[in-house]
């Protein structure tokens, strides 16, 4: 039987659910789209209904992916320990969060531009196929990039209540660089994949594919980056960004080799974060100067 966590530790247990720290991947970019949008800086109440509407979107996705997934996760010596799989949380808890989730995603939006009150169920549904699009196609890597492209195009048109162009190509590179660093990702379970007969690049194409299809995504991702750019009146900040980020995917690259697996959990998890992190505060820097 299920032990039932104490109070204290409900919240914990939810936030490493969700891995509620990687949310630094998608977050600045939904900031960048805002900054970019307004061509300076958003107000207060854009910016702090963006933060919830994303929080709330995606801890929704992280937890359906984990209700979903669930029996996979706990064939998986790799995944078998989380939340789920172990018993730390039922299925009845992660239901009632995932609920929680999308009241607070629905409560945010009911703040902005008129529009996204109509183009919510958009990432709602993308959050509930994404798990499954594995069990039938290796095309689930540029699925997941397309849901998580949707940060900066949501921020868009949630303050202006407009998607032109460059909001389309701001999306577009967030959705190659998600979904080119979700290649890599898939170097962790290419033996369990295939022996649950679950699609990825990697069982598809092997890991040179893998690779390959990374380093042209990530190189896409940058195109996208200065296509935006030369539509848009940024400044030398923006350009330089764009640069930094270049070259942090190159060092990400870098960092992993096709006999040497070893330093991937720092090129997945903490590089990205700092491309994130780092063009997010170039884009506003360009913005507000």
């Amino acid at each position: 039987m299920t032990a039932t966590p104490t109070p204290a530790l409900l919240p914990t247990r939810l936030a490493r659910l969700v891995k509620i720290e990687h949310t630094v991947f998608a977050l600045p970019f939904a900031y960048v789209g805002a900054f970019l949008a307004v061509d300076g800086t958003p107000s207060g109440h854009d910016l702090l209904w963006i933060t919830l509407a994303m929080v709330g979107a995606r801890s929704l996705a992280m937890a359906l992916n984990r209700l979903i997934d669930a029996g996979i996760d706990a064939r998986n010596p790799r995944t078998a320990g989380r939340e789920i799989p172990s018993g730390q949380l039922s299925v009845a808890q992660v239901a009632v969060f995932c609920a929680a989730s999308l009241a607070l995603f629905l409560a945010a939006v009911w703040q902005l531009d008129p529009l996204v009150r109509w183009l919510w169920p958009i990432p709602v549904v993308g959050f509930v196929v994404y798990p499954y699009l594995k069990r039938f196609t290796w095309l689930c890597h540029l699925w997941l990039g397309a849901v998580d492209g949707l940060a900066p195009v949501g921020a868009w048109v949630a303050i202006t209540g407009r998607l032109p162009w460059q909001a389309w190509l701001l999306g577009a590179a967030v959705a190659l660089w998600v979904g080119g660093f979700d290649l890599f990702y898939a170097l962790f379970d290419e033996e369990v994949d295939r022996r649950e007969g679950l699609h990825s690049i990697v069982t598809r194409f092997g890991v040179g594919g893998a690779f390959l299809g990374a380093r042209i995504a990530h190189a896409a991702t940058v195109a996208c980056l200065v296509a935006a750019g030369l539509g848009l009146h940024v400044g030398a900040l923006y350009w330089l960004g764009v640069a930094v980020v270049a070259l942090l995917l190159a060092y990400e690259h870098s960092l992993v080799r096709r006999t040497d697996l070893r330093r991937l959990d720092m090129a997945f998890f903490t590089m990205n974060g700092v491309i994130s992190v780092a063009f997010a505060i170039f884009v506003a820097a360009d913005a507000v100067t």
